[in-house]
């Protein structure tokens, strides 16, 4: 499961990946607004740590323009801002919580699971693109109703492409999603998506899976073509 900090002090930072990555997290570090913007748009993250002032695009931007663009991903705020007025504008943006710094790390990485779950309780229990199926919970895909037994990697491909079903989604968010500690080799995207085909296209006379060319790949409900 990844998690996006986006704190412009360094040290706390890395603490908090430290601290992240050892409850399990995959976490991705951004310093400034307006990168954390652009990796909280681009890549598929459980949750964001967002803190409010940062330099290039403060934290009350960011979250707001998430909100507009229909981004769901839980947000928690970190903040040495702690008056009422604060975390009010913060909640009002779209933050999902709010926490003032100094903080308890306990109580952050409580309030972090609680967003995630409450993100998972509301989030659809099976993805559905035309006849291909994906439970999450339980990581099984169906074509048609027919099981399609695939690999940890293979179904966390897929199911990024069917989290955003119909759209060009890039290799190099492929790569974050599936291979979140391994080298970033686009090969390993393409070696996958190959095998994908043979699996959940090929068998049903299916071409589902498209190549978007100099982005990455799309799913799509292609039945009409069948």
């Amino acid at each position: 499961m990844r998690i996006l900090v986006v704190e412009d002090e360094v040290d706390l930072a890395r603490t908090l990946h430290t601290g992240l990555t050892a409850e399990g997290y995959s976490v991705d570090l951004a310093h400034d607004g307006r990168q954390g913007l652009w990796m909280a748009r681009t890549g598929a993250y459980a949750a964001v740590v967002l803190d409010l002032m940062l330099p290039g695009l403060n934290g009350y931007k960011v979250c707001a323009q998430l909100r507009r663009e229909s981004n769901a991903t839980p947000i928690l705020v970190l903040t040495a801002k702690n008056g009422e007025w604060d975390q009010t504008e913060a909640l009002d943006t779209g933050a999902d919580d709010y926490l003032a710094k100094p903080f308890s790390y306990l109580v952050l990485v409580a309030r972090l699971r609680a967003l995630v779950r409450r993100a998972a309780a509301v989030a659809p229990p099976v993805l559905a693109v035309g006849d291909l199926s994906l439970d999450v919970a339980a990581r099984v895909c169906r074509r048609a109703g027919a099981r399609v037994d695939l690999t940890a990697r293979e179904f966390a491909v897929l199911e990024l492409l069917a989290r955003r079903a119909g759209q060009a989604v890039s290799k190099a968010d492929l790569l974050y999603h599936a291979w979140p500690d391994d080298a970033l080799d686009p090969n390993l995207v393409e070696a996958r998506v190959s095998v994908l085909r043979k699996k959940v296209d090929a068998p049903f006379h299916r071409q589902s899976l498209q190549t978007v060319r100099g982005i990455g790949y799309r799913l799509v409900d292609d039945r009409e073509r069948g």
